[in-house]
């Protein structure tokens, strides 16, 4: 299986990154290494998560409050959002649509 972040993932990428960076430089390098390895897990475990939000899978991060958005096409599996789970569900819902 082959994964592939889409740009939509890479802008909240940088939004969590930079909401680390404010924390401390450490947690924001140690958030972009544990969320691409939660990224990575999907070369062997795509399509097993719960759906949310219609054919969204969603794979919730092991270290931070974050969701992992994605959809499985052809032996891609695309990832579509990667959202922080502290924001209301509506959001995640609106933002899903």
């Amino acid at each position: 299986m082959k994964v592939r972040i889409l740009a939509s993932a890479c802008r909240d990428l940088l939004d969590g990154y930079k909401f680390y960076e404010q924390q401390s430089p450490r947690i924001s390098d140690y958030f972009l290494d544990a969320i691409y390895s939660d990224i990575d897990a999907l070369v062997l475990t795509a399509g097993i998560h719960p759906k949310y939000f219609g054919n969204y899978h969603r794979l919730l991060s092991k270290r931070f409050p974050f969701a992992i958005y994605y959809r499985v096409e052809k032996r891609t599996a695309l990832v579509y959002a990667i959202l922080d789970c502290r924001r209301s569900p509506a959001w995640a819902r609106e933002r899903m649509a």
